[in-house]
């Protein structure tokens, strides 16, 4: 059973909302990608309590931010693992976000450099990378609990679950039904024994959580209230 904090994932979620919507007008990184798609992912490792987060891209992106955002309402870390060549960019890019405190980046091969970080617990990869498959092999996940993310799937590559499976026999891979974006391919993993019988995850009090709420936030210059529907992650795995 995941352990899971609606609250860490509620305010991730409206964080990294906030932060999208200051910053759009300043960075052209800000108009590209799939809104929704980056907030879910905030709130899904933040909602985990992921400690340890690690991102091998081939730049920063929204997802990076995101998953930056979580990593300080857990007081936690990302390591991007990305090219030399983008480094100088990358760094400013999150600089400007207020986020360098949580970021940490590594240029070295991925496939050399993952063997360094164990446990990781949530882990984001590009499948434009030929060798992400390589990669889905090499990482040390958490396999009490953790979340596997690729993004830039393309609908004839093989899923996630059949890469991850064999690293244990009591591996449990359960991934959501619908790719987020239509090409993001979540998955959750954890040991079978540990697995939840409604393939749901739990939430502060134990109880079912629901496909989704409301969460009101008043914004102080405009006197306006803005009202967003928050998915749950207990949704739809397979």
């Amino acid at each position: 059973m995941m352990e899971w904090s609606s609250k860490s994932a509620s305010r991730a979620y409206l964080d990294t909302l906030q932060l999208y919507e200051s910053q759009k007008r300043e960075c052209g990184i800000w108009r590209v990608q799939n809104p929704g798609s980056n907030e879910l992912i905030s709130a899904l490792a933040a909602g985990m309590k992921a400690k340890l987060i690690v991102e091998v891209t081939s730049c920063v992106s929204l997802y990076t931010i995101a998953l930056a955002v979580a990593a300080r309402h857990t007081g936690g870390r990302l390591v991007c693992i990305i090219p030399k060549s983008v480094l100088d960019e990358s760094k400013e890019t999150i600089i400007n976000s207020g986020l360098e405190d949580r970021v940490e980046f590594r240029t070295e091969d991925p496939s050399k450099l993952l063997s360094h970080y164990e446990n990781i617990d949530f882990f984001l990869v590009d499948c434009k990378d030929e060798n992400y498959t390589r990669l889905l092999h090499l990482v040390d996940i958490n396999i009490k609990r953790s979340i596997v993310v690729a993004k830039n799937v393309l609908s004839d590559k093989k899923g996630l679950r059949w890469h991850l499976r064999g690293k244990d026999e009591k591996l449990e891979v359960r991934s959501l039904n619908h790719r987020l974006g239509n090409d993001m391919e979540v998955s959750r993993i954890c040991m079978n024994d540990e697995s939840d019988k409604t393939n749901g995850v739990r939430g502060d009090n134990g109880k079912k959580r629901r496909k989704s709420s409301w969460i009101a936030k008043f914004d102080e210059e405009s006197g306006e209230e803005h009202i967003y529907r928050v998915p749950q992650v207990d949704w739809f795995w397979s």
